[in-house]
């Protein structure tokens, strides 16, 4: 018996051995629609035409309603095949002609009594894979085999869900008009109209609408509109609002709603706005109301500070955002007849000493400035009280001292705090009402800090763009002594609220002395904050490069190559990120850009191009007044300026210094720019224009990267880095890793050795860890990597002979062997400083 056993399932392996041989023999002829080849190998045969193969086990009827080879699907179903046998994942022949629209082997397998109500493991049945795919001339077809128009899938979505989701309009319809449930819900709750919304099908939402879909919230009370917004499509927001009126100012409320993404609601707003000057002036006032709401609210101690002030300023910004869309916006192709800094008649009119714009969506807003300018006259008027009271008790004080409290006042107020009146005057008269000895105009600072911020956003974004308001002007300073009192007490106001002091020129020399008395970090992380505002993220690192996009550049003529791509490469391309290659060299990556740009700056002083000179103290340059000598002098100033500013722009540090006179130019402040011409002789006239067209192209080009105010001090800070290389804040901003600490004594030697390194050679090692020469500001704690910041970091390599120290600069990475001697360690690590530092190749 066993041995007979064995015979028999020797049979069998041979026997489906030589059925597998056969289907893949016949496999690709279905495929091919070999109709004549296949009938020939079937004639006689005793091959089972529902033989099942393969991972998914489809039968050749599934090959050919899957291809389309109808010829094939008509003679395997006459010599029996099974139209209804479903695969592994529970398809039959007609699930997959229907998911790709084979039309005739659809027809086909209908006569030979294909079931069309059959669902797959997920519940899809043929009309849901013809909805998906918008076929509306085979759903006519199959809609008359059809049971069940509203059949589920796992989800309880019927085919009008996924024909909505999918923008499918003549589907949509026919479905409708088979008599699908337009109000049908999945489990979830969502209907077809909310499937609509929520990928932002404009067309299948209105015929919904116009079939009387009702507007109905999920299980979760998510709303169609929530969907729109959350997506940032305008124009089914748009239709939606056309049908359900109500949902205006449901849109305006999210204004108020920190969970939607500002970006989506702006554009959401944006879009319906543009539909008609009715549209643009109702989203205007209603914006305009809820802001003043806001407003007034954060101006109530009883309100909690960090939520209404993070209302308020968002209401503003969107509400600026959607105004500098209309056509009433200077900045949007209309001059709107301002002269300098004036303001047009037509703009505004003065009642009572105060501007008043002449469009009515603001008139709400000018509520909230009143009481602004109310509160802050108060408070000018106790202070100016507190003051002569405390002159006559003891001389010295000034007002700002009466912001100083020794006691910490906490901006927002707990709800235990009894509610405060919106008026002013009576709030002033009755301070002593909070304990604590919080005074009133402590508690109160903070909040009219933010609507005064609001104030100049509003005011800024009607005003051409570079242009400070009259208005504003005015406005700060009418409540100068208030403003100082604010900062003074609590200078952190300047980046939070007080912007106008860093934006405008006009406003910054009043607070001068207060802005250079704020630590460098906080002001260099508002500049970056402000500049790169509203732009995608500067990483190359990890965004896919194109090859199209690598600056390929030269070494032995870095400058000249370097002017060519990048004169031929997009701006916009350059802010999102930077990728240089040299040319015969492999390495690419953030250490490559960093020595790009560190060489770059070299060059840019290269006495060879005579575009810079040095000046008395040497070690500072300023531009040259004979650079015409050079015939591309004026595209090479241009190139310098560009590439200082893409520096700026990107965080890269550049290996070079100039005068203050020149950083004061930069900052385009034309009181200080006399020193272009003050060492030209009058006669040479052609030297002169040269020279002012050079320095003119530079701060062009430079200020297409960088167009904010700064002192000249921060500018040379942020270009170029700390000049000094502080040996202790390296040691501690240092990480290490593969088996290194701070005990090992490797690691001991090797502070030891670069406390005793000269600057220059500290400098050298710098670069070649990190690709650059300067320290950045703030110290090594701001080391730039790959992928944002990168402490200094030294690894462990287990030492051989003669072994030198290499490193990787996109991680800031120095790999140091484990060397025997302190002195074996200073040889190598020196030679490698000097003969190793430049060059990449793929590590």
């Amino acid at each position: 018996e066993y041995f007979q056993s064995k015979k028999v399932n020797k049979i069998v392996r041979s026997t489906r051995l030589l059925v597998e041989t056969a289907v893949y023999t016949l496999m690709p002829m279905v495929m091919a629609d070999q109709h004549r080849s296949v009938s020939e190998l079937l004639l006689n045969s005793k091959f089972d035409v529902n033989y099942a193969f393969g991972r998914v086990k489809r039968s050749l009827l599934h090959i050919a309603a899957n291809c389309g080879s109808v010829e094939c699907l008509v003679l395997l179903l006459k010599r029996g095949a099974n139209p209804n046998y479903q695969d592994i994942s529970g398809c039959t022949p007609l699930h997959l002609a229907a998911r790709n629209g084979q039309k005739k082997c659809m027809g086909r397998l209908l006569e030979y009594n294909a079931d069309v109500n059959i669902c797959n493991n997920e519940g899809l049945t043929a009309i849901h894979w013809l909805a998906v795919n918008g076929r509306t001339e085979l759903l006519h077809d199959l809609v008359q085999h059809v049971s069940n128009v509203d059949v589920e899938d796992a989800m309880g979505q019927t085919a009008l869900h996924v024909a909505c989701q999918n923008g499918h309009k003549t589907t949509v319809q026919c479905l409708l008009d088979s008599g699908a449930d337009i109000n049908r819900p999945n489990v979830s709750g969502a209907t077809p109209l909310y499937f609509a919304c929520s990928h932002g099908q404009r067309d299948t939402a209105q015929i919904l609408l116009l079939r009387g879909a009702k507007y109905l919230p999920d299980k979760n009370g998510v709303t169609p509109l929530d969907l729109c917004v959350q997506g940032g499509y305008g124009e089914t927001c748009e239709i939606l609002i056309q049908h359900h009126s109500r949902l205006f100012q449901t849109l305006i409320q999210m204004t108020q709603n920190d969970d939607i993404k500002e970006n989506m609601l702006r554009q959401v707003l944006e879009h319906v706005s543009q539909q008609s000057d009715s549209s643009y002036q109702r989203i205007l006032t209603s914006l305009a109301e809820v802001a003043t709401t806001n407003g007034h609210k954060l101006l109530s101690l009883s309100s909690n500070f960090e939520v209404q002030t993070k209302s308020l300023l968002r209401i503003i910004r969107i509400f600026c955002h959607v105004f500098c869309l209309g056509p009433s916006s200077p900045n949007n192709g209309n001059d709107m007849g301002y002269n300098g800094n004036k303001t047009p008649r037509n703009q505004v009119f003065k009642v009572s000493g105060h501007y008043i714009a002449n469009k009515s969506y603001l008139n709400p807003l000018e509520l909230l400035w009143h009481s602004l300018d109310e509160w802050l006259v108060l408070i000018s008027t106790e202070l100016d009280k507190e003051s002569t009271d405390a002159t006559t008790s003891s001389s010295g004080n000034d007002i700002a001292s009466l912001f100083l409290k020794k006691q910490e006042v906490d901006p927002s107020v707990s709800s235990e705090n009894p509610p405060l009146l919106l008026d002013a005057k009576s709030v002033m008269k009755t301070p002593e009402g909070y304990a604590d000895g919080q005074d009133v105009i402590s508690m109160i600072a903070n909040r009219l800090s933010a609507v005064i911020q609001a104030f100049y956003m509003c005011c800024s974004c009607q005003m051409p763009r570079g242009m400070t308001s009259p208005r504003f002007i005015e406005f700060v300073c009418k409540h100068d002594e208030v403003l100082k009192c604010f900062v003074t007490r609590n200078p952190k106001i300047i980046f939070n609220h007080f912007h106008f002091l860093l934006e405008c020129p006009e406003l910054m020399s009043r607070f001068m002395h207060i802005i250079k008395g704020q630590p460098f970090k906080d002001r260099c992380e508002w500049f970056y904050e402000h500049l790169l505002a509203g732009q995608p993220d500067s990483d190359m690192v990890h965004r896919p490069v194109n090859e199209n996009d690598i600056l390929l550049v030269h070494r032995d003529s870095i400058f000249r190559s370097s002017c060519d791509v990048v004169s031929k490469s997009s701006n916009e391309k350059l802010k999102q990120g930077i990728a240089v290659r040299f040319h015969g060299e492999e390495g690419m990556g953030q250490g490559v850009v960093r020595e790009w740009f560190d060489i770059l700056s070299n060059e840019i002083i290269n006495p060879d191009y005579a575009l810079f000179t040095q000046s008395a103290d040497g070690t500072t340059f300023q531009p040259n007044s004979n650079s015409s000598v050079n015939p591309d002098h004026l595209n090479y100033f241009g190139f310098a300026g560009q590439i200082l500013g893409l520096a700026l722009y990107h965080r890269q540090l550049v290996n070079i210094y100039f005068t203050r006179s020149f950083y004061k130019h930069i900052r385009n402040d034309a009181e200080n720019t006399a020193f272009i011409l003050q060492n030209i002789c009058v006669q040479h006239k052609i030297i002169q224009i040269s020279y002012r067209f050079g320095t003119s192209t530079w701060w062009r080009n430079f200020h297409f990267w960088v167009n904010y105010p700064f002192t000249q001090v921060l500018l040379e800070l942020l270009l170029s880095g700390m000049p000094e290389i502080d040996v202790m804040d390296w040691k501690k901003n240092t990480e290490y890793t593969s088996g290194y600490d701070l005990q090992e004594p490797v690691i001991q030697w090797f502070w030891e050795v670069v406390e005793n390194l000269t600057q220059e050679e500290r400098v050298l090692l710098l670069q070649f860890v990190t690709g650059s020469s300067r320290v950045p500001h703030g110290g090594f704690a701001f080391l730039m990597g790959g992928s944002g910041l990168q402490k200094f970091t030294i690894a462990a390599v287990p030492y051989t002979s003669n072994l030198l120290p290499t490193s990787s600069t996109c991680i800031n990475m120095l790999k140091l062997p484990e060397y025997p001697s302190k002195d074996v360690l200073r040889d190598r690590l020196l030679v490698a400083l000097h003969c190793g530092s430049y060059g990449y190749t793929m590590a």
